[in-house]
């Protein structure tokens, strides 16, 4: 018989204060746990749903490929192999954006992505089968938009967070002013494809962070620097920091 404790190692999904041994329960609580640790990543298998509508894109958000993100099947902070589509956060939380944390139900329930479907805190064997598997990418969706698809991937070509990690790393060295000039234009250029996108596009910046991703100037903290804003200075981020600005992120 597997013991209190092994359960608990077993995943980072029911690590919480809610825990219920498996034993004593077969069904969903509804207590809200996984909706407040935030929304759930997008697989193949929700493209028609994003397609149709029933999630807006305005609610989701990119996790672009090489950006520092939390694994909760392996339970560590590493770089994202691809892009990851997940639904955003309310505002000054970490709960899923359509969770009703009141009613503690979902807003879109009948429609609520794949993650969603098969997560069962007391039985994480489906949810750990699908977790990485078909996730859905920005290009399953917006390929064959005319012009868009081609600014994306240019920004993704030019903002690399592969890119921006080795020039953080060789900051220490000789070039280290030349390393920050090339983080600042990178962080120039990421904000005015914003502008060009949100602006000339005439397309709702509420969808920037699907498009685009977080910011740059937001990001570049959870590689161990920020920005001054003053002074327009790369400058090092405080190491205690830097975990809670990828788990706030």
């Amino acid at each position: 018989m597997m013991m209190k404790t092994e359960m608990l190692e077993k995943t980072t999904f029911i690590r919480n204060e809610h825990f219920v041994h498996p034993q004593r329960r077969n069904a969903c609580r509804r207590c809200g746990a996984c909706c407040r640790k935030g929304g759930p990543a997008l697989h193949v298998e929700d493209a028609e749903t994003i397609q149709s509508g029933q999630i807006p894109l305005k609610f989701l958000l990119t996790i672009r490929q090489g950006e520092p993100a939390f694994d909760n099947i392996q339970g560590l902070v590493q770089p994202a192999v691809e892009d990851i589509i997940i639904v955003k956060a309310r505002t000054n939380s970490t709960a899923c954006v359509f969770f009703d944390t009141e009613a503690t139900a979902c807003g879109i329930y009948e429609y609520r992505p794949l993650e969603c479907r098969v997560l069962k805190c007391w039985d994480t064997d489906a949810i750990t089968a699908c977790y990485r598997r078909q996730r859905l990418g920005r290009k399953d969706l917006l390929a064959e938009v005319d012009g868009l698809w081609d600014l994306i991937t240019a920004h993704q070509a030019y903002c690399d967070y592969g890119r921006l990690s080795r020039l953080v790393g060789s900051m220490r060295g000789s070039d280290q002013q030349n390393d920050a000039q090339e983080i600042n234009e990178m962080i120039r250029y990421d904000g005015a494809m914003r502008e060009q996108i949100s602006n000339k596009g005439a397309i709702d910046r509420e969808l920037l962070e699907f498009l685009l991703g977080r910011p740059m100037i937001q990001t570049i903290r959870m590689f161990g620097i920020r920005m001054n804003t003053a002074t327009s200075r790369i400058e090092p981020f405080p190491a205690p920091m830097i975990l809670s600005a990828i788990c706030r992120d």
